[in-house]
């Protein structure tokens, strides 16, 4: 199993309506995330930081499905008032943070 984590900046003054957007997450948005392997999926808030942390098994294949999933398109779209999005120009998803320690 791997683990992903990324950073993003929350837009001043939209905590509430990204947390909103997350409550009514899109039915077709976690079947891509199923599709794509994506476990164990959670996200975290300080100041306006977002912190995403996920498991997969096959980094590839997840990397893959998501950055040719036209229904990832369409909610990043739907994200852009909210939140800055900033993709991997190598991954075509979110740029991934290096793990600096790991305690199991």
């Amino acid at each position: 199993m791997e683990r992903i984590a990324w950073k993003l900046t929350l837009k001043e003054g939209k905590k509430e309506e990204y947390k909103r957007r997350h409550d009514e997450i899109w039915p077709e948005m976690t079947e891509v995330l199923n599709e794509a392997g994506i476990h164990n999926y959670t996200i975290w808030h300080v100041d306006h930081s977002l912190f995403g942390y996920y498991e997969v098994e096959d980094r590839e294949h997840s990397n893959k499905v998501l950055s040719q999933s036209p229904v990832v398109d369409k909610w990043n779209k739907y994200m852009e008032d909210v939140m800055y999005v900033e993709l991997d120009e190598s991954t075509g998803t979110v740029k991934e943070l290096e793990m600096m320690f790991y305690h199991k």
